[in-house]
């Protein structure tokens, strides 16, 4: 991972569900939770909110491995995340990763895909949309 942008500024929220790089797939980062209390909604099944957190936590790290590659630095602000559940997250670790599909100068598209056994079965699929603001020291 040498060659990889350090992409592991995770916010306290995701941090709180055990959320991790779990490997990258060429230059995108594949982003992993366990299954843990933290995570649990009805029983042996994942909470909604925290498979919303994996897809967001995913989007933002593939965002910020892209801007990373292209020498580029940006606050990163939420406009709007759209998530579609398919199935019922088990009792098991989960992935996800992220697609920029637009980078332009202000904002961004991501799509994101959470997965458990099958990465072509996705349990969850998401839309985001980001705000890229100068940093405040440029």
């Amino acid at each position: 991972m040498a060659d990889h942008p350090d992409i592991a500024v995770l916010t306290p929220y995701a941090r709180s569900l055990g959320i991790k790089l779990a490997e990258w797939d060429g230059d995108t980062p594949v982003m992993r939770v366990d299954f843990v209390e933290a995570v649990e909604g009805r029983p042996e099944h994942y909470h909604g909110g925290a498979t919303g957190g994996l897809l967001e936590t995913a989007g933002y790290a593939a965002l910020r491995a892209l801007l990373a590659q292209k020498d580029r630095q940006a606050v990163l602000k939420p406009i709007n995340i759209t998530v579609q559940y398919l199935s019922a997250g088990k009792s098991r670790e989960s992935y996800a990763r992220g697609r920029v599909t637009k980078l332009g100068r202000r904002s961004a598209n991501i799509t994101v895909e959470a997965w458990q056994d099958d990465s072509r079965r996705p349990i969850a699929t998401a839309v985001m949309n980001v705000l890229m603001a100068e940093p405040a020291n440029s």
